[in-house]
């Protein structure tokens, strides 16, 4: 038996880099797939690819009704929801704080924050009623530590540990899990392209060789994490922080022949 049959996945963001990941990972161990997204093209043609047991919705994570309509669509289709994964996000151009505009802020932490918040109010209901399950919210190493230009990605991610914890203390008593994944640099566009209005993307400030493990993270990497975090091998896991970045945070790692 795989390990999420008869169980039904809703990713957001689930046409990006590593949403795409995740949705094949838990189709590939027999889950239905709600792809969330507002690319509809690329969420209908990896549907497609998946086949039946798996669906597109558009959801913008920003908008309330979307998530009522996108968690009805998951019920409608599978009869349950079991999962969510709060994957949607987005970077801000990267600018110092006094360069960058309120709109800029509030877009940001719209997308990365508040989508988690609606999210998890529109989805703790139909868990509830499939007896129990497992929220995860994809933060970022950069909601361990500050990191320069980038304050309304940072902060956006830093609130989402605060959400979590409160999350996993409501709902745990439903048998509801709660926990947040930290991935470092992955290669994803979402890190090789610059955000929209920018010049420079994100890789550009990183290069792994200082890395303990010298190289970038695979979207493959967040999803083995992933998937044992919303499995039934996590059972006693809630309000949790899980880093994934190859010892990013640790510090400069010390060359071979300096050992």
């Amino acid at each position: 038996m795989r390990r999420f049959d008869d169980q039904t996945v809703l990713v957001t963001g689930g046409t990006g880099g590593q949403g795409s990941s995740h949705v094949r990972a838990f189709h590939a161990e027999g889950a239905n797939v709600v792809i969330g997204g507002i690319d509809a093209e690329r969420g209908a043609a990896l549907a497609d690819e998946l086949g039946a047991r798996a669906r597109f919705t558009h959801l913008d994570v920003t908008d309330e009704s979307s998530w009522s309509a996108a968690v009805l669509a998951a019920e409608s289709a599978f009869g349950a929801l079991n999962v969510l994964v709060n994957n949607a996000g987005v970077q801000n151009p990267p600018a110092p704080i006094e360069k960058t505009d309120q709109a800029t802020w509030s877009r940001i932490l719209d997308i990365n924050l508040t989508g988690s918040f609606l999210g998890i109010k529109a989805a703790a209901p139909a868990l509830r009623r499939a007896t129990g399950g497992a929220i995860v919210n994809i933060a970022s190493t950069m909601s361990l530590g500050g990191t320069a230009h980038y304050a309304p990605y940072v902060a956006s991610k830093w609130a989402l540990r605060g959400l979590t914890r409160t999350a996993a203390l409501e709902l745990g008593r439903d048998h509801i899990r709660v926990n947040t994944i930290h991935p470092g640099v992955i290669a994803t566009s979402f890190i090789h392209e610059p955000a929209a209005g920018a010049t420079t993307a994100i890789a550009d400030f990183y290069s792994p060789e200082p890395f303990a493990i010298p190289r970038l993270g695979e979207p493959a990497d967040v999803t083995r994490l992933l998937l044992f975090l919303t499995s039934s091998d996590a059972s006693f896991i809630t309000g949790s922080e899980y880093v994934i970045d190859g010892g990013l945070l640790l510090g400069p790692a010390l060359q071979a022949e300096a050992a």
